[in-house]
Formats: structure tokens, sequence, C-alpha cells
């Protein structure tokens, strides 16, 4: 056999990337998504957590730390069918993904907050 037929039968190697770098496929599809998103935008945010008198004062506070200008008025909220969990729709003016990607930051690893969509 010769050394060109060896590499035909040889198994592909992984395309290897360097640490740190998405591969391409990965960045197109984050620069696709962005490109959903013109901003500024109002966009939703959907928070979720055990009910208690002060949930949505605490969270559109929160909020307010990244998005001065937020407006309480802008804020929706419901109880489960048992009264145990509170859902409330925030509805931000967006003004850039970092700033989107702040505020997921924040209310995901708030002690007050269950579920954010």
């Amino acid at each position: 056999m010769s050394a060109s037929e060896d590499k035909k039968d040889a198994p592909e190697q992984p395309h290897l990337v360097p640490a740190g770098e998405p591969e391409k496929n990965e960045r197109e599809r984050i620069e696709e998504q962005d490109s959903l998103l013109k901003f500024p935008c109002d966009f939703p945010i959907k928070v979720m957590g055990l009910t208690r008198e002060d949930f949505a004062r605490t969270i559109a506070a929160a909020v307010r730390e990244i998005v001065s200008d937020f407006d309480e008025s802008r804020l929706t909220q419901s109880r489960s069918k048992t009264g145990k969990y509170t859902a409330l729709t925030l509805n931000i003016r967006a003004v850039s993904r970092a700033q989107l990607d702040s505020i997921y930051l924040m209310l995901t690893s708030h002690p007050m907050v269950k579920v954010v969509l």
C-alpha cells in the first residue's frame, strides 16, 4: 500500500481549537443570536420565586442596580394556584447583550430567585 492510500484509510484527525476560543460554528451561532435582537429594545424577563411580601420590590431594586431607569410599573406579577410561588415579568428597555447577560447572571444567583426565563 502506498503512503497516499494509508492517509485515505486513516481516521480524520479532530480539529483542535486553542483553549479559550470557541469553535467557529459556536462563534457564528453566538453572532447569529446577537443579530436577532436590535438594541435598544423592550425585553421581558420572567422571574419565579417563593411568595414573599417583599419579593417583587426586592427583585425590582436588584434589577435597578443594572438598569437604573427600570420602572416598577412595567413589572407584572401572578401567584401559583397554591400561592406558594410568585412569577414576575419584568419589562425592561435593554441597551445591549452584555446588559442582558449581567441581569441574568445577577438574577440566577439571587437567593430569592428559583427560575429565570
